[in-house]
């Protein structure tokens, strides 16, 4: 059994809820609901590891004693897949055995709720981990995939692949302009005024130069510039 609920228009952060108690799952999907969460639902393990491809979500309350596969099988397939290996786990069981909780805790989950539980308790765990995981994502740096391409913005370095690409810093700057908003169509004049600096004249003409400079800088990747005709540049997704 599997449902999705449709989020409210200020709904935040999309949490999985795995639990084959169909009075435990709405009183979770309830709370976490009137926190302002969005929820998604799944009675059994194997429900849940297809709602994960599918819709993702950002935590799962994972139950342990479960039908089909149980939770730690379900924790251990998502650690194992890179594409969920960092998706945050909350254990939620009845059994508060040592074991239960170290064998979760050792295959990745990041917390553990025993039942019954307080609503109150569980809303604070989930704040807990989505917030510990803020934090992680603010301090790690930032890099720009686009294609083959990975642009990281601190460090001012470009790689193709391994490979690093040597370019100015007019032209680290225009890539990076393209690359923060995919798709979107910037105007030489945009280009303009996002690039230049105190002491750098800047013209039409000039951003023409780099484009071109900076297409064959990046080799086969320099397609992944496209000209939109009358109007200026775009970095295609």
């Amino acid at each position: 059994m599997t449902r999705r609920v449709p989020p409210g228009p200020f709904a935040r952060e999309r949490i999985l809820v795995v639990d084959d108690e169909e009075d435990l799952l709405e009183l979770v999907r309830y709370n976490l609901e009137k926190a302002g969460y969005r929820v998604l639902t799944a009675g059994d393990g194997r429900a849940a590891l297809d709602l994960v491809a599918k819709e993702g979500c950002d935590l799962v309350l994972l139950d342990l004693m479960m039908p089909v596969m149980d939770g730690l099988e379900v924790c251990r397939a998502l650690k194992a897949d890179f594409r969920t290996a960092r998706l945050p786990i909350i254990m939620v069981t009845a059994r508060g055995e040592d074991a239960d909780v170290v064998a979760g805790l050792a295959l990745g989950a990041d917390d553990y709720v025993t039942k019954p539980f307080s609503p109150k308790v569980l809303l604070a765990r989930v704040r807990a981990v989505l917030r510990r995981l803020e934090i992680a994502a603010l301090r790690a740096p930032v890099v720009l995939e686009v294609g083959a391409l990975a642009i990281a913005p601190e460090r001012r370095e470009v790689l193709l692949g391994s490979r690093p690409i040597a370019l100015t810093a007019a032209e680290f700057d225009l890539l990076h302009l393209l690359a923060r908003r995919r798709a979107w169509v910037f105007t030489r004049s945009q280009i303009i005024d996002a690039i230049k600096g105190d002491d750098r004249a800047v013209t039409d003409r000039a951003v023409d130069v780099q484009i071109v400079g900076l297409r064959k800088k990046l080799g086969e990747a320099g397609a992944l510039i496209e000209t939109v005709r009358g109007i200026g540049y775009r970095l295609k997704d």
